[in-house]
């Protein structure tokens, strides 16, 4: 029997809010974990400066806590004897990977268009978040569908289906994740929007962050447009994020 859990891996203070979080997927199947996004990780907790980089961590409020890491909270889970053999991506931020290296033997999943993103340069990537040479596979383009949206099947043998979804904009390659447990979906959509307020409040302050590091905004605001039709269509899809702690909050009482 497969068991879903949600997890905060991360802790974010910024003048907007003080108290973002890092919203996590643990998949427990009989014999092994799975984990959508891995949060921070106990390098980045031991070494933030030499992980991180003090300018990252000032300019978006990062606070470490061992205990807030996958690893310490697969632990506390009674889960420590089961292996996480796979990682699915949403992106390769690093609040996103950093948890990664806890990880060595776990294969990564992650959009084709991310990783070329990800080798291709670009400033707001960690390229040694991967220095522990994990192996990854990539996901391109694709004509399968999911509720009308363009599906990545993700390559786990599993008895649940995990999706990559893309939803680009606040990176080149960023995908969301769709995976169902027994006659329910979930779409975690990753940061595609930071908090949900910005699907229905065009002058809410977090707008001006989530544009600015947008690589490109024209993309995400077509995605933030094409995730509101989504959730009209199909309500009973449970829709979250990565960074709303309300969100996160929901989920754990509806799971009480």
């Amino acid at each position: 029997m497969t068991k879903i859990h949600h997890i905060n891996c991360l802790k974010i203070v910024t003048a907007v809010n003080d108290n973002v979080i890092g919203h996590c997927v643990l998949i427990e199947s009989d014999h092994e974990l799975f984990l959508i996004d891995t949060g921070v990780g106990l390098l980045d907790t031991k070494h933030p400066n030499e992980r991180i980089g003090e300018q990252l961590i000032e300019m978006a409020g990062f606070r470490f806590n061992e205990d807030w890491t996958a690893v310490r909270q697969i632990g506390a889970l009674g889960l420590e004897n089961k292996p996480v053999t796979h990682c699915i991506i949403s992106h390769l931020d690093p609040d996103h990977i950093g948890g990664l290296a806890d990880f060595p033997a776990a294969t990564v999943h992650v959009g084709k268009e991310e990783y070329d993103n990800f080798n291709s340069g670009n400033p707001r990537y960690l390229i040694h978040m991967l220095d522990h040479h994990p192996v990854i596979q990539t996901y391109a383009k694709t004509t399968d569908k999911w509720f009308g949206l363009e599906a990545r099947k993700v390559n786990i043998k599993s008895d649940i289906d995990i999706y990559l979804i893309p939803l680009v904009g606040h990176t080149l390659g960023h995908c969301g994740v769709a995976f169902r447990q027994y006659d329910k979906w979930f779409f975690y959509i990753g940061d595609a929007y930071y908090m949900k307020k910005e699907l229905t409040d065009k002058g809410h302050p977090v707008n001006d962050l989530a544009k600015a590091r947008a690589d490109n905004n024209e993309w995400r605001l077509d995605t933030l447009h094409k995730i509101r039709e989504f959730m009209d269509h199909h309500p009973d899809v449970e829709v979250f994020g990565y960074h709303d702690i309300e969100e996160f909050d929901a989920l754990l009482d509806n799971i009480k």
